[in-house]
C-alpha cells in the first residue's frame, strides 16, 4: 500500500493533488483495498461549489456503497470520464491506479488554506496503521 508524499490525505480516506488553483481528488489504495473490486462511479455535482467535508458523489463496490466526501472547498470542474459509464467505464481504474488514472474529479480550489487541515502522508499512514 502506498501513500504518495506530494499529496493531501482526509481521515475518511480522499486524497487531493494541488496544480496551482486547481486539484485532482480520489480515493486512497486503502480505500480502495477495503471496498474491494469498484463497479460503479457516481458523480453527478460537476459545475457546483461544494464545501470541505460535504458528499459530491459514491463508489459502489461488489457489497457497498460508500459516500465521498471534498476534502477542500470547491467548485466540481470535471468528473473523470474514464470512470463514467457513458464515456470509459472503467471504475477499476481506481482499483488498479488510485493516484493516477483513477482519479474522480477535478476541482477548482475555492478556499486553500484548507488543505492546512489535511493529512499529510506520514500523518495518514498512521492512521491506517
Amino acid at each position: 500500500m502506498t501513500f504518495p508524499e506530494n499529496l493531501k490525505y482526509t481521515k475518511e480516506h480522499e486524497w487531493i493533488r494541488v496544480e496551482g488553483d486547481t486539484a485532482y481528488v480520489g480515493i486512497t489504495d486503502f480505500a480502495q483495498g477495503e471496498l474491494g473490486e469498484l463497479v460503479y462511479v457516481e458523480v453527478d455535482t460537476v459545475g457546483q461549489t461544494i464545501a470541505k467535508d460535504e458528499i459530491f458523489g459514491t463508489v459502489e463496490a461488489v457489497k457497498t456503497t460508500s459516500d465521498l466526501f471534498m476534502p477542500v472547498s470547491g467548485e466540481i470542474l470535471e468528473f473523470n470520464n474514464l470512470l463514467d459509464e457513458s464515456d470509459g467505464d472503467n471504475p477499476g481504474l481506481i482499483n488498479t491506479d488510485p493516484y493516477g488514472d483513477g482519479w474522480i474529479v477535478k476541482v477548482k480550489l475555492v478556499n486553500a488554506d484548507e488543505l492546512a487541515d489535511l493529512l499529510d502522508a506520514a500523518a495518514y499512514t498512521a492512521l491506517v496503521g
